[in-house]
């Protein structure tokens, strides 16, 4: 058994696996926020506006429930790396469904960093930024986050997807770990590495070198 859920999300595992059927409405119900804020993040802007996130979160989560008696046998995820993956693929159909067809792409697998990358890079960015009140600090916002977008791009897929999980999904190094395949330390160091780069480059916007 997969080891790395909260210690409720627990606990409604072990009784939805006992057959309660009101643990397995609060499982899902429980992750609805977090499912919704990953699918907010990931939608491509091209199709935000014909297709509501929420309407995703409720197809995830009636597939959830139709294959919660697989999962509860194997436990080959923490519970929501499982949701995500499910919702992730869901994202995937969209896009295959709304960008990809209208070029008449060649069908193929389409990795859920590759397909969102731009948007989550974005939204990274101005997360990531401080908002300021003064027009001057609106317009040094605005240069910050034209640098830290370029700097993220430049980031390998695996360093800028721990970044936006961490971030923008919230989720924990544990969660992140499962996701990714990899053990939470090798997680913590890709972090290390991604946010000591993002800080070289600000420090580089202050000291007024990307003008040069």
């Amino acid at each position: 058994m997969t080891n790395g859920d909260d210690p409720e999300t627990e606990a409604l595992l072990r009784r939805a696996g006992s057959g309660d059927d009101t643990a397995r409405q609060d499982l899902l119900e429980r992750h609805r926020n977090r499912l919704r804020q990953m699918i907010s993040v990931r939608l491509d802007p091209r199709i935000a506006a014909r297709l509501d996130p929420s309407d995703v979160v409720q197809e995830t989560l009636a597939e959830a429930s139709r294959r919660l008696d697989d999962f509860l046998a194997e436990r080959p995820l923490p519970f929501f790396p499982w949701l995500r993956r499910l919702a992730g693929d869901r994202l995937v159909e969209a896009y295959r469904a709304h960008v990809v067809a209208r070029k008449r792409a060649v069908d193929r697998e389409i990795p859920l960093g590759q397909v969102f990358a731009d948007a989550s890079t974005a939204c990274l960015a101005h997360r990531l930024v401080d908002a300021g009140g003064s027009p001057s600090a609106l317009v040094r916002r605005e240069e910050q986050i034209r640098l830290l977008c370029e700097v993220l791009s430049q980031l390998t897929e695996n360093d800028r997807e721990v970044l936006v999980m961490r971030y923008l999904e919230h989720l924990r190094f544990g969660e992140i770990a499962a996701v990714l395949g990899i053990t939470e330390n090798a997680v913590k160091v890709r972090h290390f590495r991604a946010v000591e780069r993002l800080r070289a480059s600000m420090a580089r916007l202050g000291s007024g070198e990307h003008s040069q």
